[in-house]
Order: C-alpha cells, then sequence, then structure tokens
C-alpha cells in the first residue's frame, strides 16, 4: 500500500508537467518595455458613420458599431485622428456625461491596418437621457482634449 501512495502523487505530478506544452520555453522579454501592439482588428461587424466632430480643434471622425448604445451593455466606437501616430496617442471613450458618472472607461486598441483606434464602453444603468459619447485625447506629448458627439439612436439595416 506504501507504494502505490507514492506512485500516484508522482504520476499526477508527471500528467500535470506532460500538459503543459511549452512549460519548458523561456519567456520571451521585451527589455522591460511593454510589447508592441499588433492586433489587427478586422471591422468585420457593422459600423455606422456618426460623423466628424470638433474636439478642441482637432477634427475626429467617429463610427459606432454593434448596434444602438443600450443601458448596460458594450458599445463599441471607431475613433480616426486627424494625424498618424503610429498608436502612440491614448484614446479613451465613455457613455454618459461629462463627469463619467456610472460610466466605465474604454481606453483605444490602435489597428494599424486602418490607422484608427477600437474602443469598447459600457453604457451605464439606466442610461440618462442626453447621454453622449465622450472621448479623451491624449497626446504623446502629455496634451489632453475632451469633447463630446451623438449616440447614435437607430441603425437602419
Amino acid at each position: 500500500m506504501k507504494k502505490l501512495s507514492i506512485i500516484i502523487p508522482a504520476f499526477a505530478l508527471f500528467a500535470l508537467l506532460v500538459g503543459c506544452g511549452d512549460s519548458g520555453k523561456a519567456p520571451e522579454t521585451t527589455g522591460g518595455k511593454e510589447p508592441a501592439k499588433e492586433e489587427d482588428h478586422d471591422h468585420e461587424h457593422e459600423e455606422v458613420a456618426l460623423g466628424t466632430f470638433d474636439i478642441e480643434g482637432m477634427s475626429v471622425e467617429a463610427l459606432q458599431g454593434h448596434g444602438s448604445v443600450e443601458a448596460g451593455k458594450e458599445g463599441h466606437l471607431v475613433i480616426k485622428l486627424p494625424y498618424k501616430d503610429d498608436g502612440e496617442t491614448v484614446v479613451r471613450a465613455w457613455i454618459g456625461s461629462s463627469d463619467r458618472t456610472l460610466s466605465s472607461v474604454g481606453k483605444g486598441d490602435y489597428a494599424p491596418s486602418h490607422d484608427d483606434y477600437d474602443i469598447h464602453a459600457v453604457a451605464p444603468d439606466p442610461l440618462a437621457a442626453g447621454a453622449k459619447w465622450w472621448l479623451e485625447i491624449e497626446k504623446p506629448d502629455g496634451t489632453k482634449a475632451v469633447g463630446s458627439f451623438p449616440l447614435l439612436k437607430d441603425i437602419k439595416k
């Protein structure tokens, strides 16, 4: 019985190690730097142009995907900046009011294949009348611009 009590844990440990696949592989390092995002967003979902809006002197193009914004549901925004910076700008968006009350803030993922930013944010529940998309653009030099534009109410298919 003593041999069996040693064999079973040893077998379990062996199975665990074999099942790890790449466990012997050394992790990739980036020299302390954050790895560059090379995500390629396919934009396979329907996006509807909201228009071009002035955000503190910048002409920003906005599109909304995933249908109409609904309380408690995720909204999708695509932002095209008036300059090319290869993803160096930080773009954040939320749905609601300027003070962000009850809003979740989504950070944009840069899509190099489209030179735009994809942002997902959950709408507050309840969604207040007059809620808007709010956008914060933080340039590489640290300056910020904040502005808003209307939500897409209905998408006609």
